[in-house]
């Protein structure tokens, strides 16, 4: 009696297939653990990179006036521990201006990242997902705003807010961070990929207006985009230092980053402690950091469940 043997298709005669049914890696793939040895040393050196600053400034804020200027190792604590004690000197100084300064900056940062948002979302949504006439060019005229620079619009916009009567107000922070030309071109691009057209027509054809398509089909998948842009909006407003300098001349109506500037020029001219005002302005950055740390863990979880979504799509 003849047997004949009857090989699997794609695998060569005489090669030997383990039992559990894994392939033996070949001789170029044994080289892959190395790349990734070499890639998660090298994310490595970029974290140690990133997070120097933070720990130093976390360092520094422990120490005292004198520890800061001592001499001592930069990235270790002191002989004292004056975290707790340098917080208290920083809300109470000069009648507690810096909550004052901390409230205006988070004011400004949800009213202007908010907003931003928003608006965005509306914009980017429309430029997607409705052809009118002008649609390309106005879009073109839009990408060219990407290209200039924030501060050299801080001049027109300082005359413009100036002959409205908008000057030293919070207006004239709020209203100019409402525009964001780069959160709408973000949420056009990824609304044109995200969100298919037959799934409008459908809803349509259900009988769901413009609105409910909106709001119910739309926007849940265009949730990763809108944390971006909101993320990307709220850092750049809570951030932003020149525009508040140039429209502000109030200091109760400073951000942190114009008022944390202020406190160094008195230091640098000594008319403010010198030495001492400089620890106040250190922790007065570990503080204002923290804010934006708990926004970003905070929306982390909306933007992976955004993520999920778009993948079972």
């Amino acid at each position: 009696m003849t047997t004949t043997r009857l090989d699997a298709p794609g695998i060569a005669a005489g090669t030997h297939r383990p039992e559990n049914g894994e392939r033996r890696p070949e001789k170029g793939e044994r080289r892959r653990p190395r790349r990734n040895v070499v890639a998660h040393l090298f994310l490595l050196v970029l974290v140690v990179y990133f997070l120097i600053p933070i720990w130093w400034l976390f360092v520094a804020s422990t120490k005292d006036a004198p520890g800061l200027f001592s001499g001592s190792g930069a990235l270790w604590f002191g002989k004292d521990f004056n975290l707790f004690a340098n917080l208290q000197d920083l809300f109470t100084y000069n009648g507690g201006e810096y909550l004052q300064w901390l409230g205006n900056s988070v004011l400004y940062a949800v009213c202007g990242g908010v907003g931003a948002t928003v608006i965005a979302v509306l914009a980017g949504y429309g430029f997607a997902k409705y052809r009118f006439r002008g649609r390309n060019f106005t879009f073109a005229l839009l990408l060219g705003s990407v290209m200039v620079p924030l501060t050299a619009l801080v001049i027109p916009t300082f005359v413009l807010l100036s002959n409205l009567g908008l000057t030293d107000t919070v207006w004239a922070v709020i209203l100019p961070s409402l525009l964001s030309p780069f959160g709408v071109y973000l949420m056009r691009v990824y609304t044109a990929d995200a969100v298919p057209d037959e799934l409008l027509d459908a809803a349509r054809v259900d009988g769901a207006g413009e609105y409910r398509t909106f709001f119910t089909v739309a926007l849940p998948l265009m949730r990763p985009a809108v944390i971006t842009v909101l993320l990307l909006s709220v850092v750049g407003t809570w951030n932003n230092y020149f525009l508040p300098l140039a429209m502000l001349s109030t200091s109760k109506l400073f951000p942190i980053t114009v008022g944390l500037g202020l406190w160094s020029q008195l230091a640098n001219s000594n008319n403010g402690g010198g030495h001492s005002l400089w620890s106040l302005i250190i922790v007065g950055a570990l503080v204002s950091i923290i804010p934006l740390i708990i926004a970003f863990l905070t929306l982390q979880k909306y933007w992976q469940g955004g993520l999920s979504l778009g993948s079972l799509k």
